[in-house]
């Protein structure tokens, strides 16, 4: 098994991890660190297909590395935004989940 081969399988363990935790969590800051886990596994996957092209000897890709750079700060700052939406909501509303609360019973026996 050669270095490539690891990372591109390590890569589709963080996104199908990330995926996993999107689908089956419903609080939102779970939501935010399996979509960053995600993201990890698609820039791990967008480097090893760089290396691949490296060790062909076709050297390395400077767009792709650049994507990725621009990617991680992309990340980064939506991370950053999304806490803040999320902080915004608990002072609020004083929870953080987005699940409507439950209807109070009507009594209709009047």
């Amino acid at each position: 098994m050669n270095d490539t081969l690891l990372y591109g399988l390590t890569a589709c363990a963080l996104i199908g991890l990330g995926v996993f935790g999107l689908i089956a969590n419903p609080a939102p800051l779970r939501k935010i660190l399996a979509f960053n886990i995600a993201g990890s596994g698609v820039f791990l996957l967008a480097g090893a297909v760089a290396r691949r092209g490296a060790a062909a000897g076709f050297g390395g890709d400077p767009v792709l590395q650049a994507l990725l750079i621009t990617g991680i700060v992309v990340a980064f700052s939506a991370t950053a935004l999304a806490v803040a939406l999320v902080l915004r909501l608990n002072a609020v509303t004083g929870d953080v989940t987005l699940a409507e609360p439950p209807a109070e019973p009507t009594d209709d026996n009047d």
